[in-house]
């Protein structure tokens, strides 16, 4: 089943220009996000235009200029639950896992995208490191194992991983978690793990197995506004053999998103507030800011 959310996103970030109004002035700036939009079942919607998506900053509408495939390579975070509390789940993860490699590094990707498989029980630990080869990263998967007598560290290792993604400069980013419902061990605060998020640029993703049972303030405060606020999507899945399919539907919204252009006045005082929509009925638009650190490397393969 999966958790209601809004058909907007929002991110405190820096700003753009009117929709449906006069030409770009030339005093205009153009600024682009990363956008996912996809219909009721979660299926990706092809061949978008600047008249399906609808770009607010503190609820002034701005000018779509161009949408189109987003083709930057992606670095991906794969972070799965390996305490005690998933030993029941394993058997699923192991079986989700592979269909989700086979998108995000499926031909369409020319080899540019890479993985991490990163273990969340009892530490944060890194199985393998950011790879697009398919072997090292199965010989991860094969050490996923349930830890004994061992918590969940989600929150631990999204302030881990978004700052090695910002020391990557990995202009293009998703973390996605596979989880259980139980305890999560972290002694972090929600609004500093969600300012080490930000910072990261990162598009944050969680799958929960199982009926909800764990309500820990900071864990829930992170599950919910991270998700929401970086783009990404949080749902509960009821049944683990659904989540082979909950989690490709995943992989297919990452690598089927677009770069949207949008036009934004020049100014020096930044939104406070960002939003993209839909504007059709029965489609939902999510998106991030692309991040635009100067004189980013490309990414290396470790």
């Amino acid at each position: 089943m999966k958790r209601g959310y809004p058909l907007a996103t929002a991110w405190t970030i820096g700003a753009v220009a009117v929709s449906l109004l006069a030409p770009l002035a030339a005093q205009d700036r153009q600024r682009a996000m990363y956008v996912s939009l996809v219909d009721n079942k979660g299926v990706p919607v092809p061949d978008a235009g600047p008249n399906d998506i609808l770009i607010r900053e503190d609820n002034v509408a701005r000018e779509v200029l161009r949408v189109q495939p987003a083709t930057d390579p992606i670095e991906i975070a794969l972070l799965v639950d390996t305490s005690t509390a998933a030993r029941t789940l394993i058997r699923d993860y192991r079986a989700a896992i592979p269909a989700f490699l086979d998108v995000v590094l499926g031909e369409e990707s020319g080899g540019q995208n890479h993985v991490a498989i990163i273990a969340i029980g009892e530490r944060p630990t890194i199985f393998t490191d950011y790879t697009s080869d398919r072997k090292r990263l199965e010989a991860g998967l094969g050490r996923v194992f349930a830890q004994p007598d061992a918590g969940t560290y989600l929150l631990d290792a999204i302030r881990e991983v978004g700052q090695g993604l910002e020391k990557r400069q990995a202009e293009r980013a998703v973390i996605v978690a596979l989880l259980s419902e139980g305890p999560d061990l972290s002694n972090l605060n929600w609004q500093l793990v969600l300012d080490r998020l930000k910072s990261s640029g990162a598009m944050f993703h969680a799958l929960t197995v199982g009926p909800p049972a764990n309500f820990a303030q900071d864990r829930s405060m992170v599950l919910s506004l991270g998700t929401k606020s970086s783009g990404g999507r949080y749902e509960t899945v009821l049944i683990p053999s659904a989540l082979t399919m909950r989690l490709k539907e995943v992989a297919q919204e990452i690598v089927g998103q677009y770069r949207v252009t949008y036009a934004r006045p020049d100014s020096l005082i930044p939104p406070e507030k960002i939003e993209v929509s839909a504007r059709r009925q029965g489609l939902t638009a999510r998106g991030i800011p692309v991040n635009t650190t100067p004189e980013r490397p490309a990414p290396r393969e470790r």
